[in-house]
């Protein structure tokens, strides 16, 4: 008989099983990537019904193999964010990072509680009713820090080429610096670059690994919508070279920031601190 024990995680994907089961993907603690069998869950009014993607679940579940959940509770629903594409298309962005980079039934210390705390943002998106430039901004800073989670981070301190430090001049508008996708950042507008940034850009994209998102002294998020796709760029560059591939919620993202024009905004130069 195998003994039952609890599992709790972020569902991050679920497909049909059978006729009435799901199997869903969690993202746990202990067990890393781990699937399991969802029996019913697909029928009407089921007590698992609420195995989802983008669930903060608590499972009891036993089996070898393919373990099945016996039950099911529901610690927090991240449904809300399918009410705005930008939010959907960011979460499901983060939800890739996270498939692709953590490792199957082993220890993923950190990860549900990097990813909650990201997904827990693009909630306040949509409850405050925030502009968009936010959900794009809480992506590219949720794959910095995913892809340093994942020992993939994309050195920010140095020239790739000569080591020196990369410090931005503020202020000084013919200062470049750009992305070699196969080593980094180097000074200046190298060819070949896939991305070329400027002072203000490469202070943005500096801050991106501390915890909070890069705002001035009044709260404002930094930098306005255009400079967040082109750091979105340099993560898409940085994926494909190093992980093989690039989250294809990205298209769908830059697509939300490209659909309409951006209204009025509040976000604020680099420069103002």
């Amino acid at each position: 008989m195998v003994r039952e024990r609890l599992v709790e995680g972020l569902a991050l994907r679920c497909s049909a099983l059978g006729e009435s089961d799901r199997l869903l993907t969690l993202l746990s603690e202990e067990d890393g990537l781990i699937r399991v069998a969802v029996p019913g869950a697909r029928k009407p009014r089921s007590r698992l019904a609420a195995a989802l993607p983008m669930a903060h679940v608590r499972l009891q579940v036993g089996g070898r193999d393919l373990p099945r959940v016996r039950q099911l509770t529901l610690l927090r629903s991240f449904s809300g964010l399918g009410q705005r594409l930008e939010t959907l298309a960011a979460a499901q962005a983060l939800a890739e990072l996270c498939l692709g980079l953590v490792p199957t039934g082993a220890p993923a210390p950190g990860w549900p509680a990097v990813a909650l705390a990201h997904l827990g943002r693009l909630e306040e998106v949509v409850v405050e009713a925030s502009e968009r430039v936010e959900a794009l901004a809480i992506a590219v800073q949720g794959t910095a820090h995913l892809l340093a989670l994942g020992g993939y981070a994309l050195p920010l301190g140095q020239c790739a080429r000569t080591g020196e430090p990369l410090t931005p001049p503020l202020g000084d508008t013919l200062w470049r610096c750009s992305l070699l996708p196969e080593a980094g950042l180097v000074r200046g507008a190298a060819a070949g670059a896939a991305v070329v940034l400027t002072a203000s850009e490469l202070a943005l994209l500096q801050r991106l690994p501390r915890p909070g998102l890069p705002r001035g002294r009044s709260g404002v998020l930094l930098g306005p919508e255009r400079v967040w796709l082109r750091l979105l760029n340099v993560m898409e560059f940085w994926c494909d070279e190093h992980l093989g591939r690039r989250p294809r919620a990205f298209r769908l993202l830059r697509a939300s920031a490209e659909a309409m024009p951006q209204p009025h905004s509040a976000t604020r130069s680099v420069t103002e601190r």
